[in-house]
C-alpha cells in the first residue's frame, strides 16, 4: 500500500453471541496485520463480548430472530430485519467496503443481503458441521462460502462450488494457550476438571457436574481441582456442594481468560458450541461434550460427533448425562492417563490454528484486494 493511502475496509458481520463473535475477532486480527481495516456490524447483545473487539467501529443493526412458526412472530422477524436491511444498505452506501463477511446468526442478514443489493463481494462463514438457518437464507446469494468443515455442503453442487474450507477461526488467546503442551496427569497428582456451558452457561451443567463429583471415591475426589462456569442462579449451590464434598473449586459466572483455563485442564466438561470446539481442537484438550438437545439443526451434536470420530471427545446426549454416567466416565479417564493423551493429541490434530489467515486469504482474494504479507 502507497504512503499515504487509505486502508480497504472490510465490514464483518455477526450474531452478538461468542460463538458469531470470536471468530470474527480472529479474522479481524489477521486482516489488519495485511493492512486492511475492519468494523463490525452485529446487535446489542455484542456489548457483553464485543467491547474490545479489534474493529474501527461498531454499528448496532436492527435484527431479530426467528423465536416461532406463527404468523406474528414470523411477522415481527420479518419486519425486523427489513428494518435492518434499510439501516445496513445506507450504511455500505456510506461506508463502501471492499467486501463483506458474515458469520451467522440472525444479526448477519440485514448487512450480507444490502452488500447483495450494493453488489459489494460476500463471503459467509460457517462455524458448524451443518450449515446454520441464516447462512442458508444467505448461501444461494453469497459470493463465496466458508466452512469449519470439508464436505459440508457437498449434497449441493451449487452451494459446494462456491465453498471453501477454512477451518473455524479462533483468537489470539487460543493461539497463545495452544503454546501449553498436554501434560496427563500423574497417578497421585492433581487433576484438573474444567467445566462450563459455552457463552451463556447451562443449567444442566450445575445440576449434574456437582453432584457426579460427590459420587467419586475418596482418593481421586481428594486430586480434583474443579473451575466450573455457572449462571448466577446457581452459583450458590454449586459452590455449597463442592463445600459438602471436600473439593477444592472455582466458581464463577464468566471467565475472561477461558483459552488460558483450557490449557491448563486436564479434561473439559461443556457443551459442543462451534467455538469451544474449535478451541479444545486448536488448544488439543480431551473433553467430555454435552450437546444442546433441543436445537433445530442440531449442530452441536454434529460438532461434537466431527471431534467424537476424531478421538478427541466423548459425546454424552443429555438424556444420558446423569450424575452416575459422568462419575464413571471421569473416573475411567483418570485411571487411565495414557487415554487422555490419546484424546489430547487427537483433538490437536483436528484443529486448525491458521484458519484465521486462510480465511484472511479468502476474503483478500473475493474483494480483488492486493494481499500484504501477514
Amino acid at each position: 500500500m502507497a504512503a499515504g493511502a487509505k486502508a480497504p475496509l472490510v465490514l464483518l458481520a455477526a450474531g452478538g453471541t461468542g460463538g458469531h463473535l470470536f471468530p470474527a475477532e480472529a479474522l479481524a486480527g489477521a486482516l489488519a496485520r495485511r493492512g486492511v481495516a475492519v468494523d463490525l456490524a452485529t446487535d446489542e447483545r455484542a456489548t457483553r463480548y464485543g467491547q474490545a473487539f479489534p474493529a474501527r467501529a461498531t454499528h448496532i443493526i436492527p435484527s431479530d430472530t426467528l423465536r416461532g412458526r406463527d404468523p406474528l412472530s414470523m411477522a415481527t422477524t420479518v419486519w425486523r430485519l427489513g428494518l435492518g436491511l434499510g439501516v445496513a444498505f445506507r450504511l455500505l452506501g456510506r461506508l463502501r467496503p471492499a467486501a463483506v463477511v458474515g458469520f451467522g446468526g440472525y444479526p448477519s442478514i440485514p448487512p450480507v443481503l444490502a452488500a447483495v443489493l450494493r453488489r459489494i463481494p460476500t463471503i459467509i462463514h460457517d462455524s458448524n458441521a451443518v450449515i446454520g438457518r441464516a447462512n442458508r437464507l444467505l448461501a444461494p446469494r453469497a459470493t463465496a462460502i466458508a466452512t469449519t468443515f470439508p464436505g459440508v455442503l457437498d449434497a449441493d453442487p451449487q452451494l459446494a462450488a462456491k465453498a471453501t474450507h477454512t477451518g473455524n477461526p479462533v483468537r489470539a488467546a487460543v493461539v497463545a494457550a495452544a503454546a501449553t503442551p498436554f501434560e496427563p496427569p500423574h497417578a497421585a497428582g492433581p487433576l484438573k476438571l474444567l467445566v462450563f456451558g459455552g457463552s451463556q452457561g447451562a443449567r444442566v451443567m450445575a445440576d449434574v457436574v456437582p453432584e457426579a463429583i460427590g459420587r467419586l471415591e475418596d482418593g481421586l475426589r481428594a486430586r480434583l481441582a474443579v473451575v466450573q462456569q455457572a449462571r448466577e442462579e446457581d452459583l450458590p449451590r454449586v459452590r455449597e456442594t463442592y463445600a459438602r464434598v471436600g473439593v477444592a473449586a472455582e466458581a464463577a459466572a464468566f471467565f475472561t481468560d477461558l483459552p488460558e483455563r483450557m490449557a491448563g485442564a486436564h479434561l473439559v466438561v461443556s457443551r459442543a458450541g462451534a467455538s469451544t470446539v474449535a478451541e479444545l481442537a486448536a488448544i488439543g484438550r480431551p473433553a467430555i461434550l454435552v450437546p444442546l438437545p433441543h436445537a433445530l439443526d442440531q449442530d452441536q451434536l454434529a460438532n461434537a460427533t466431527a471431534l467424537a470420530r476424531a478421538g478427541g471427545a466423548i459425546v454424552l446426549p443429555q438424556n444420558q448425562f446423569t450424575p452416575e454416567r459422568l462419575a464413571a466416565e471421569i473416573a475411567a479417564l483418570a485411571g487411565a492417563p495414557e487415554r487422555l493423551a490419546a484424546m489430547a493429541a487427537a483433538a490437536r490434530a483436528a484443529g486448525a490454528l491458521d484458519a484465521a489467515e486462510r480465511l484472511a486469504d479468502l476474503v483478500l482474494r473475493v474483494a480483488n484486494m492486493i494481499p500484504r504479507a501477514p
